[in-house]
């Protein structure tokens, strides 16, 4: 159990005033002037020796990233793109920094900004998080008017200016270069790598996109050191994360814990436990929509950060789990989200825009029985069509939880192929 004087988000439930006065009183914003003067390198090796690892799904190291950005300018201004387009069914973590605890972006922002020689901060929020968007913007409000940001940013002399953009709804904007197109007044439509956003990201300038997450946490590892972050979780998982559990638990939460907890620590300590006890459980999803599905009897010893979940062919994601009792229908349950990934394919890509389809409606035939039992490998061999020949990882993302399906549950396809031919429809199947 993490110790609740290690915890970074001091006030994740909003038990306590949000505002730049209390954010104060936690400790944020405290000798930020002092942290800006350790100097961009400094910064940089600090981040790099805490082994942080990006939140928003990938697991990219985030000094390394940071590192990308050229040292001296040439003429073109550096920006910081913080993706809060947190549009992934079942992530809700970053929704908690935005409403809560919002000075711990803006301070990241500043330090972040700094670290990578960038003149402004470009937040992307979703279109429905309206709340969050008021949240975030009193706290800038407030920042600019305590003279922590903008000019002269915490009498630092460094000028960074922090923006908040309201994005329109699209789970393709979260993507990095969507999201860079998004915000320049286009069509939300990823863009082809090279050239990376580093090189060549908003308005044609270096950029570094990053999820808020990852930026909320800096000031606390600032403040205490990489060392401190490193000790938590095993090496190269390192640091604490956001967790989240919705689905078949008694008590669905986002917590924050040491990386490397295990699955069923999380699930019955702060979930309160499988819905029906944990005999009951049947699977999991363990971050984000897009992650291949885990059977229960990988989830008795699975150990939640980016190795653990690599071994178990699934993938740690944003760490935000959907838990399935025994009662689901995970035919269905993966039915719904190529349902989804088809609905919110850009087209920009061939084998995405035809694949996604083609995959809802074959499994839209499994989950009624209606396939011959060949199907299944051609649905198999489908998804791997689609998977890795698209532009961004929405192919990928469509393609793993169908893969992760007939890995665990091809029986469970088949049996219901077979129960429709007979006519025996179970009660479950005949819904």
């Amino acid at each position: 159990m993490l110790k609740d004087q290690d915890r970074i988000f001091t006030n994740l439930y909003g038990m306590q005033d949000r505002s730049l006065k209390g954010a104060m009183a936690r400790g944020q914003w405290d000798g930020t002037a002092d942290l800006l003067a350790l100097g961009r390198d400094k910064i940089i090796d600090i981040v790099k020796a805490s082994g942080l690892r990006g939140r928003g799904g990938a697991g990219f190291p985030t000094g390394l990233k940071w590192s990308f950005m050229p040292k001296q300018s040439d003429g073109r201004p550096a920006y910081l793109v913080i993706n809060a387009d947190e549009s992934e069914p079942a992530t809700c973590k970053d929704r908690e920094i935005m409403r809560h605890d919002p000075h711990t972006l803006v301070e990241g922002a500043l330090l972040a900004g700094f670290a990578m020689g960038a003149v402004a901060a470009y937040i992307y929020i979703r279109g429905e998080y309206v709340r969050e968007k008021e949240a975030l913007q009193a706290a800038i409000d407030e920042a600019y008017d305590a003279g922590l940001i903008g000019q002269n940013a915490a009498k630092s002399g460094y000028d960074f200016d922090v923006y908040l953009h309201h994005g329109a709804g699209a789970y393709i904007c979260g993507e990095e270069t969507a999201l860079l197109e998004s915000l320049e007044g286009k069509k939300g439509m990823p863009r082809m790598k090279p050239p990376f956003p580093a090189g060549s990201g908003l308005y044609g300038c270096p950029t570094t996109v990053n999820n808020v997450e990852s930026i909320a946490v800096i000031p606390a590892i600032l403040r205490r050191g990489g060392e401190w972050f490193a000790s938590f979780g095993r090496p190269n998982n390192a640091g604490v994360k956001l967790f989240a559990m919705s689905g078949h638990v008694n008590t669905p939460c986002v917590i924050e814990e040491s990386m490397s907890i295990s699955m069923k620590e999380l699930i019955e300590k702060h979930g309160g436990g499988v819905r029906g006890g944990w005999k009951n459980l049947k699977a999991v999803i363990p971050g984000g929509a897009s992650c291949p599905i885990i059977p229960a009897e990988q989830c008795e010893d699975a150990v939640m950060d980016y190795d653990g979940m690599r071994e178990l062919k699934s993938s740690f994601g944003t760490a935000c789990m959907i838990v399935m009792d025994q009662q689901t229908d995970v035919i269905k349950a993966v039915w719904r989200l190529a349902k989804f990934f088809k609905h919110e394919s850009c087209g920009q890509c061939t084998p995405c825009r035809e694949g996604t389809g083609w995959m809802m409606r074959v499994m839209d035939r499994l989950v009624r029985g209606e396939a011959e039992v060949e199907e299944i490998d051609m649905l198999l061999s489908v998804t791997k069509q689609v998977e890795g020949h698209t532009i961004c990882a929405l192919g990928d993302a469509a393609a793993w939880p169908i893969q992760g399906l007939i890995r665990h549950y091809r029986e469970e396809i088949e049996d219901r192929i077979k129960a429709k031919k007979t006519g025996r429809m179970g009660a479950m199947a005949a819904e």
